[in-house]
């Protein structure tokens, strides 16, 4: 039996140097590599590809329109200036519309990357030691963000893009020393909590033609001393490429009740 097998393998190995089998194994290959169509490296990915496939279920693509006039100038603003400050109260809408037109952007390949960024400063209280990797700690700051791209661009479009560096959520401190390029959407949110210092930081990042938004409400400080927001519009304003947008307590959008509450707290206040 032994015998009989050694002469099987030599057989087949003798069958392989032959041309006429080496010919044979080679149409077959080729006809499985046309069957198969160009091979492309493994690692190019595109996004829009992704929206078609089991990343993203089918849902209707979302139109972002304007809930009032106030909202539309702001969306101009943001979409033919450089640099644009949403300011005004809560539920106006600042951070939907800068969040949606970044997702529009990206989804669109205009822009190859999205940057949300924020002071750590709680709201006057601290939560002391968040367990896991700098992403898990910063994540709870900008949630609000995340919810707004999961409602625009799907779920899994906006975690495939967490893990590829398309979206990014950092701390401000992380800022120093990058530059915002022309691909890049960059959004400074809950401004009010920056310092003078760390507004200039920031501000000093932005390259050519790179879309920046800072949205905040000077009203709801959780800072002691001067605050980055006003400071920077002061200065700004006026400048080629710079638009300075106020909402008013009447503009928001959130409910009926937010516009009496902020009534109330500001007669208070007044």
């Amino acid at each position: 039996m032994a015998r009989r097998s050694h002469k099987r393998s030599i057989q087949y190995y003798d069958d392989l140097d032959n041309p006429y089998y080496t010919h044979k194994s080679n149409k077959r290959k080729d006809k499985q590599r046309r069957r198969k169509g160009p091979e492309e490296p493994s690692n190019i990915v595109e996004l829009n590809s992704l929206l078609n496939t089991g990343y993203k279920p089918p849902q209707q693509k979302l139109l972002l329109e304007p809930r009032n006039p106030a909202q539309k100038r702001y969306i101009n603003a943001i979409k033919n200036n450089c640099l644009t400050f949403g300011l005004g109260p809560a539920g106006t809408g600042k951070s939907y519309c800068a969040g949606a037109l970044a997702a529009q952007a990206l989804e669109s390949g205009r822009i190859e990357r999205i940057i949300f960024t924020r002071p750590a400063v709680e709201a006057g209280e601290q939560l002391g030691f968040l367990p896991g990797k700098l992403e898990d700690k910063f994540s709870v700051y900008i949630d609000a963000f995340r919810d707004i791209l999961n409602e625009r661009l799907g779920k899994g479009v906006v975690e495939y893009c967490l893990r590829h560096g398309r979206i990014v959520g950092a701390p401000l401190a992380f800022m120093r020393g990058k530059t915002f390029n022309a691909s890049t959407f960059v959004i400074l949110d809950e401004a009010q909590n920056v310092t003078p210092a760390q507004m200039k930081m920031f501000l000093t990042r932005i390259g050519e033609d790179c879309k920046v938004v800072v949205n905040g409400d000077t009203h709801q400080s959780d800072i002691r001393g001067p605050n980055g927001l006003d400071d920077a519009v002061n200065r700004l304003r006026g400048l080629p490429g710079v638009h300075v947008h106020t909402f008013r307590k009447e503009d928001s959008v959130r409910s009926g009740l937010v516009r009496h509450v902020l009534d109330r707290y500001e007669s208070i206040h007044g």
